[in-house]
């Protein structure tokens, strides 16, 4: 699992940050930057961030299409409608942190942490997950349709109305989930790791998609 500290000053680059004032801007390249609440704007649409933290902030509708963030760490943040489609992301940590309404399809997201927080209605549709690890979350209605997903685990984490239909799995280890909901039932499961005990809960599933009949 990818080491992600929970405070601030735990950073390695900690010391190096410098205050962040002003919007967001297009193509920018942020080295070293602390965004700190209560809200942020501007089009970072192209913007790459390097070693940057994000404490507190407020994201609402904001663009980061195509951006890069590699080295990053949100905490305690709200990203609510945020378009991040197409974009990097690369050693960062989420935590504390609500994602709601966030699209960010066909993006590239490689040892990547979200510890406690809140993912809803997000599109990762058609992206590529390498070594993410989502710890004592909840997901919500997250849509994984046709994603190549690999090395993924969900320690403590509720899954609801979680789609996987199309997409491609290896070792997505789903063990240590608390509760798998999933909208298309086994569909998209091939290549998943199950508990025995999670095998037995969706086994009706499994049964009603081969056509079986089970009755006492």
């Amino acid at each position: 699992m990818p080491s992600v500290p929970d405070q601030l000053a735990d950073l390695p680059y900690a010391h190096l940050l410098a205050p962040h004032t002003g919007p967001l801007r297009r193509d920018e390249r942020y080295d070293t930057v602390h965004f700190e609440g209560p809200e942020l704007e501007g089009p970072g649409n192209g913007a790459t961030f390097l070693e940057c933290a994000f404490t507190g902030v407020q994201l609402s509708g904001a663009k980061l299409r195509q951006a890069r963030f590699n080295e990053v760490w949100v905490q305690g943040s709200r990203w609510v409608a945020v378009d991040c489609a197409e974009s990097e992301w690369q050693d960062s940590g989420f935590v504390g942190t609500v994602l709601a309404g966030l699209t960010a399809y066909g993006s590239a997201v490689r040892r990547v942490v979200f510890r406690q927080c809140k993912l809803e209605a997000v599109n990762l549709r058609g992206a590529t997950l390498r070594d993410v690890v989502f710890e004592d979350c909840l997901l919500r209605d997250v849509d994984f349709g046709g994603a190549r997903l690999t090395e993924l685990s969900f320690p403590g984490s509720t899954l609801e109305e979680v789609r996987m239909g199309g997409a491609t799995l290896r070792q997505v280890d789903l063990r240590g989930a608390t509760h798998l909901g999933l909208a298309d039932g086994p569909d998209g499961l091939r290549g998943a790791i199950l508990g025995t005990t999670q095998l037995f809960e969706l086994a009706p599933q499994f049964a009603q998609a081969l056509g079986i009949v089970v009755r006492d």
